[in-house]
């Protein structure tokens, strides 16, 4: 009789003929890479480097070794060959079984991959530690009560380093600054810093366009390469914005794609620019950082994302061409003086019986022009219903829209964008049927209703406790909040969206507010109406009306205003005042509200 057979599982074979797995970095598949990169949130340049998954390792241990059939009980079963089969499938991602200690079974977790990071950071570092955060004090003019300011405020915002020892961030990261202080990644120290240049019709320094600084500290610049700038990227190109958000004190880095390439109306300028739109989050603190292509180049500064209860993940991004337009606007006139406009209000010309009344041909195409800025350089060149139908040598199509790249278009004003201020552009046109060319000259755009003001504190006027002031969008902001284009008066924000300045020195100028006191009884809620003319003459602006009236000597001021009603037939009303009653109750007036001039500065000279 033979040897008895214990029953039980049969002791598992030592895993001699496993294949050791090897966890350095390799270039061995493109789909590994792909696995390992994309677990990597915080890596954007490491395309050539890659680490093995579990999920892999599993894969490729299977494909080796197929499953076979499920063994009964008993005594392995022979091959063909006279070998013994080994019928219990593999199972890589499994713990590992050991021989039975003390009669239980001991399992022993796999081993796990040892990722060398040495060959990523060695990328990654240079591109990540230019970036910097921005810390910033602001003191913000008060428009409503414009002879004082607000409380100051700090924030914190993102930057980073580019050549010629220079900082970009976005405008609104530093507007209204009184002091600004940058700090490196992983140092302690905070340098100060000097705003070279604002642009804000980009938030680059809005930057809401775009803003410069720079430190005269060189131990700042010590051991920092500076970002290099990529190509304007394609559709579904890989991003990273890299910043200082809300939520921590250190680097973030958030990922996504490039989802849309379209002209945008940038907030702060409200001027139309090319942007970028992707999925990467963009919170309150990522302003001013860069966004990263796969390569480690930068291709754009985020500056703002999308707030609405229907959309999700939508950021913006300021791409490379309006930053080197900034950049190199700057360079070449030591200021930056802004993109500039064509200066003209244009229709589609979509419908064919349009295109036909114009005189136009079946092989044309263009926009037809409404209505022409008085303040453009060369706006007695053109004339309403002319029809564009090239700008600088690119035909532009009847929707607006001009060629850009492989099956892309957009608004020709990206165009008209890309020149400077002062630059010539050549402009076809079809009038009265006949095929004209101009050289017209670009200008930046003046408007009635300035979209932003400069650094200097807003102008005001007062005279017997009435307030005059110039109207601006700040200024409609501070009286009626972030819904001012809901909120305020109607006739100003017909004016705001329409109107035209006849010359570059024109303003809107209203009554703020009147202080009460003895003289003004009667008009106390006269507030935010337009004055259209002083004793008979037209309000070109406020100094032309602080001027008046200072050297009138007529018995009384008469102010007409424009009647805040909406209807059909014109009407005004009037202020009338004793001249000087007016100007001797105006120092009293001062005193009660601690007022220290009846003017701002910029009217004294």
């Amino acid at each position: 009789m033979g040897e008895t057979r214990k029953r039980g599982r049969k002791p598992k074979a030592p895993a001699s003929t496993t294949e050791t797995m090897d966890f350095q970095y390799t270039s061995a598949s493109n789909a590994t890479q792909t696995d390992y990169v994309a677990a990597q949130n915080d890596v954007f340049s490491a395309a050539n480097d890659s680490v093995p998954t579990a999920a892999a390792a599993a894969a490729k241990n299977d494909a080796n070794n197929p499953p076979l059939a499920r063994r009964g009980r008993g005594r392995p079963r022979k091959s063909e060959a006279g070998h013994m089969e080994d019928t219990e499938p593999h199972a890589a991602a499994s713990p590992e079984r050991r021989p039975y200690q003390n009669g239980a079974v001991v399992l022993e977790p796999p081993p796990q991959p040892v990722a060398k990071w040495e060959s990523v950071a060695a990328r990654v570092v240079p591109a990540m530690d230019a970036v910097v955060k921005v810390f910033c004090v602001h003191t913000e003019p008060n428009y409503s009560l414009p002879w004082q300011r607000k409380r100051q405020y700090s924030s914190s915002s993102s930057g980073f380093i580019i050549g010629g020892k220079r900082v970009l961030t976005n405008a609104h990261s530093v507007e209204h600054y009184t002091q600004v202080k940058l700090k490196k990644r992983g140092s302690d120290t905070k340098y100060l810093a000097t705003v070279l240049a604002i642009g804000t019709e980009c938030d680059i320094g809005f930057l809401d366009v775009v803003a410069m600084l720079t430190v005269s500290d060189d131990e700042f610049w010590e051991g920092v390469s500076p970002v290099k700038f990529g190509d304007l990227p394609a559709l579904q190109d890989a991003v990273t914005v890299v910043g200082y958000p809300i939520g921590g004190d250190t680097i973030s880095v958030t990922s996504g794609v490039v989802s849309r390439i379209e002209i945008l109306s940038y907030v702060h300028g409200s001027t139309e620019l090319l942007g970028l739109q992707i999925d990467a989050a963009i919170n309150s603190g990522n302003s001013g950082g860069p966004a990263f292509n796969d390569k480690g180049n930068c291709v754009g500064i985020a500056f703002q994302s999308l707030k609405h209860e229907d959309a999700e993940n939508i950021g913006y991004v300021i791409p490379t061409p309006v930053i080197m337009h900034f950049i190199q606007d700057y360079e070449k006139n030591g200021a930056y003086t802004g993109f500039p406009i064509l200066g003209v209000e244009w229709q589609k010309m979509e419908n064919p019986d349009l295109r036909l009344a114009m005189g136009m041909k079946s092989d044309q195409k263009g926009v037809r022009i409404r209505r022409i800025e008085p303040t453009a350089p060369e706006s007695h060149l053109l004339k309403p219903s002319d029809v564009i139908l090239s700008f600088d040598g690119v035909k532009v199509a009847n929707d607006g829209t001009v060629p850009f790249r492989h099956g892309e278009r957009i608004g020709f004003s990206y165009l008209v964008s890309q020149k400077y201020t002062g630059d010539t552009a050549l402009v076809k046109v079809l009038r009265d049927s006949k095929i004209l060319e101009f050289d017209i000259k670009l200008a930046t755009h003046k408007r009635l209703i300035p979209a932003h003001t400069t650094a200097k504190p807003p102008s005001y006027y007062i005279i017997a406790g009435f307030v005059f002031t110039a109207v601006t969008v700040p200024y409609l902001r501070s009286e009626y909040g972030k819904d001012y284009e809901f909120d305020a008066p109607v006739k100003l924000l017909d004016k705001h969206l329409h109107a035209m300045a006849e010359s570059t020195d024109e303003q809107l100028v209203v009554i703020s507010q009147v202080l009460v006191a003895d003289i003004n009884i009667g008009y106390e809620d006269i507030v935010n109406t337009q004055v259209l003319a002083f004793n008979g003459k037209p309000v070109k602006n406020l100094k032309s009306l602080a001027n008046m009236v200072d050297n009138c000597n007529d018995e009384y001021l008469r102010f007409d205003l424009e009647y805040q009603q909406l209807i059909l037939n014109f009407a005004t009303q009037i202020v009338v005042l004793h001249a000087k009653a007016a100007k001797a109750a105006t120092l009293d007036i001062l005193t009660t509200h601690c007022i220290s001039s009846a003017m701002s500065d910029d009217l004294k000279t």
